[in-house]
Order: C-alpha cells, then structure tokens, then sequence
C-alpha cells in the first residue's frame, strides 16, 4: 500500500521569515504525523526551510529546476544546486511551466532525466486543458505527456519519481474535478506506466491530485483507490488550512 504523501506547492509567495515561521510551525504539528510531506517554498527560502525541517518528517522540494549541469543561463538554477540546498524533489512540468513559460514534453524530459541523475525525486505534473477535456482528448493528452515526458527513464529510475495529475482547468480556478474523474485519469495513468515498466513498478508509484485541492474536499479525493496524495497550492499557505489537508 502506498503511504499517502501531501506536497505544498507555495508558488511565488512567502518571504523568507515568513517560510521559516510556517516551517516552525510545521515541524511541531507534524512531528509524529503518519503522512509523507513535502514542502516547496520558492528558492530565496529553499535553504532557511531545509535548515529548519531537518530531522523533521517534512522534506525539501524545489518547484522547478534547469537542465544543464551549470553554464551561461541567467536567472536559471541547477539540480546540483538544489540538493546543495537540502532538496530531496523538485517539480517538474507544472501546468504553469507548461502554459506560462511554454515548456514542452521534450524539455521537460531531460529536465527528469538530469534531476535522476543527480539523486532529485521528480513530482512530474501531468494535466489537461478545459479544451481537451470537452474534445475528449484527455487520454490522448495523458499518455503523450506520459510517453515523451518520462521518456529514456529505466525502469530502475521510475520507481524513483512521483506523478502528480493536476487538470489546467482546475489550477487556481475554484473548480476541482470530481474525485471519479481523478480517479479515472490516475488509473489510466497507472495503467501507461505499466505498459511501459510493469504493474510490479506501476503499482507502487504515488499518483497526486492538484487542482483546487483543500480541506472540505481532500477527504472525497483521498477515497479513491489510485488517489495517493495531493499537490496543494494556495491551500498550502495557511498552516491551519493545510494542516486539515495533511490530517484527512
């Protein structure tokens, strides 16, 4: 059985005092809680947090990374980086990286391949849009990102990364896909990744929900069969909101 594992995804908000008194916070609330939890403040806090949530059940994620090794690339920072930071995860192929910064399945690929390389767990985000929905394209959608996305990664490596399914329709809007729906996209997505790897590897992969996600209706999602956890945005910057989250 997969342990369920909750990440807060803070986005471009909280300061750096502001992250370490959240993680103050969250290293006693959550100091014998029996979930797997991440947090991913943005990177001015990545250090201040990790120093703070060490020893702590809560690890360290960055919410994206580059995929050289190091070089001319103003503004950008590296995998190598990260894990100087504390890191354990590092997000990959957010919607909002997806849509916003017009990253594709090709370079978002080797993005996976170098944090594998460099001992960086992938929380590789999937999702389709309203659009693809009602042309009922979703599938089609899934198994691409899927299939190009995760694409040259072994099989010894795929047990190393997490999926997260967040439809871009639900993303910061309000809406959440009703927990059948998540359900369907997360089996047929478990069902990709053991045409590919096996169901031995494929059934031992944590599949996340992220779309809107909050305390009144993590309990519906979390039911499901093949829901494993969340990736909780802006429910995630409140300590008390989140921690009705972690304790569904």
């Amino acid at each position: 059985m997969i342990k369920p594992l909750i990440a807060a995804n803070w986005k471009m908000n909280k300061t750096i005092a502001e992250a370490e008194d959240f993680a103050m916070q969250a290293k006693k609330k959550f100091a014998a809680i029996g979930r797997d939890i991440i947090f991913a403040p943005p990177y001015t806090a990545l250090y201040a947090v990790g120093k703070i949530l060490k020893g702590s059940p809560v690890h360290l994620a960055a919410q994206n990374m580059h995929w050289a090794e190091k070089g001319a690339f103003t503004g950008e920072v590296s995998a190598a980086m990260l894990v100087d930071a504390g890191c354990d995860y590092v997000i990959i192929g957010h919607s909002e990286r997806r849509t916003i910064f017009s990253e594709d399945n090709r370079l978002i690929n080797q993005k996976v391949v170098v944090a594998l390389k460099s001992n960086l767990k992938p929380i590789f985000c999937i999702g389709e849009t309203l659009e693809e929905r009602e042309s009922e394209k979703t599938f089609d959608i899934l198994r691409q990102q899927l299939q190009q996305g995760l694409n040259n990664i072994s099989s010894d490596d795929i047990r190393h990364c997490i999926i997260a399914y967040e439809p871009v329709w639900a993303i910061g809007t309000g809406r959440t896909a009703t927990p059948e729906q998540v359900e369907k996209a997360h089996s047929f997505t478990r069902k990709v990744i053991g045409n590919l790897h096996g169901a031995a590897i494929s059934d031992n992969i944590p599949i996340l929900y992220g779309g809107s996600v909050n305390p009144e209706n993590v309990s519906g999602l979390m039911s499901q069969r093949n829901i494993n956890g969340a990736l909780v945005g802006g429910a995630s910057l409140d300590i008390e909101s989140f921690a009705k989250i972690v304790g569904f």
